[in-house]
Parts: C-alpha cells; sequence; structure tokens
C-alpha cells in the first residue's frame, strides 16, 4: 500500500487496484466556441489545469497503472439527451446546434475530443457518457470490476460538476476516491473549493483530496 500525505488524513491506495479517472477534459468544455463558452464563462481557470492533468497522465503511464478518460457526448440523434437538459438555460448554442468544433457535445465531432495535451493513449479506457456521473447508462461500473479497482484518483472538469457527481457515484459503490486538487477546476473558482471542502469534511466522506506533488512524492 502506499500513503498520499492527503486531507482530511493520509489516502492509502493499493497501486495494482488503482485506476486514474479524468473527467471530461475535452474541447468543448476548454477551447473557445466550445459549450463551457456558449454559456458565458470564463474559460481561464479551467485552461489553467491542463498541463497538471497532463503531467498526472504521464505519471500513470509511467507506472503502467490503469488509466480511463470520460467524455460527456451525446449520439447524433440526440437520443439520449433529455430535452430538459438541452433547454436548459440561455446558451449561445445548445447540445446538438453547430457550432465552430461541430455539433455541441456530440460524438464523433470535433469538440468532443479530448484536448491534445491530455488525449488518450493507445490501451487507455475511453468512456462515453450522456450524463454527468460517469457511471450513469455507462459500462464503467463492469470495466472497473473487471479490472479488479477498488481506488480511483479523480481529475478534469468541472470539479462541482462532472467530478463530484462522478466522486459520488463511486463513493457509493465503495471506492475508495482522491482528488487531485490541482488536476481540477471550474469556471468559478469559488465552487472548486467548495467543492473540495465538502468533499473531505466529515472525515473524509466522499472522499480525499492532494495536490499532485503530495501525490508524486508518495510514490517515488
Amino acid at each position: 500500500m502506499i500513503e498520499v500525505d492527503a486531507a482530511p488524513f493520509a489516502y492509502r491506495f493499493d497501486p495494482a487496484r488503482t485506476a486514474l479517472v479524468v473527467i471530461d477534459m475535452q474541447r468543448d468544455f476548454l477551447e473557445p466556441g466550445g459549450f463551457g463558452e456558449t454559456l458565458g464563462n470564463d474559460l481561464a481557470p479551467v485552461v489553467e489545469i491542463i498541463p497538471t492533468v497532463a503531467a498526472l497522465i504521464g505519471t500513470f503511464r509511467e507506472k503502467g497503472w490503469t488509466i480511463l478518460h470520460t467524455r460527456e457526448s451525446h449520439a447524433p440523434d440526440l437520443s439520449d439527451c433529455p430535452p430538459a437538459k438541452r433547454a436548459r438555460g440561455a446558451p449561445a448554442l445548445r447540445i446538438g446546434d453547430m457550432g465552430p468544433m461541430g455539433r455541441i457535445l456530440v460524438r464523433g465531432e470535433p469538440g468532443a475530443d479530448i484536448v491534445g495535451p491530455c488525449a488518450p493513449a493507445p490501451g487507455e479506457i475511453v468512456v462515453d457518457k450522456p450524463g454527468k456521473g460517469m457511471f450513469h447508462a455507462t459500462d464503467v461500473a463492469e470495466i472497473l470490476q473487471a479490472r479488479g479497482v477498488a481506488h480511483l484518483v479523480f481529475a478534469g472538469v468541472t470539479t462541482e460538476v462532472c467530478v463530484q457527481t462522478s466522486m459520488r457515484e463511486a463513493n457509493d459503490r465503495g471506492y475508495e476516491c482522491l482528488l487531485i486538487e490541482d488536476a481540477t477546476a471550474s469556471y468559478f473558482p469559488a465552487f472548486k473549493y467548495a467543492t473540495l471542502e465538502m468533499i473531505r469534511a466529515q472525515g473524509a466522506i466522499v472522499g480525499w483530496t492532494a495536490p499532485l506533488d503530495a501525490f508524486r512524492k508518495a510514490i517515488a
């Protein structure tokens, strides 16, 4: 077992039973013209974490540990996109509309791709999810069970939406979860920090948090 200096107390994990989960590091959320920007968000906070996420991915690759990437995206006919989801808010472009990177959040379109520095390598797991949580309407549970995974290290965007939802889903299924603090972000920094506090409150009620440097020191 490896022990990480984490909050609210040390996080221990078995690398043979651990997977990195990189949530939705997609062009539609991180690049100009994508869905994130059409909602009126400032992209700077999420763009800032790209090098750290890439470094975390690189660390797992060096060790040969399991890596799973998710992409929030929908079928071209939007049959897996609830009308309420598409209609909510007042974005300049809605899910399925044509944007500068193809149709917004539609599988196979350029905007649904993961940004270059964080792009999956051959052999890494890529899961397209129609919801915020990674277990909803996907085969993530079966993938993790088949590999004997018990510990999950999380990164990605956005902290308070898809990352937190996926962590809470994982927690309910018995996984021990660690969120890398500087490898996750929100368009609203205050939301990120509030989420970190919620996750590790009450004795790690959802999971643990730690910076990348602490994780790297633990595995060195």
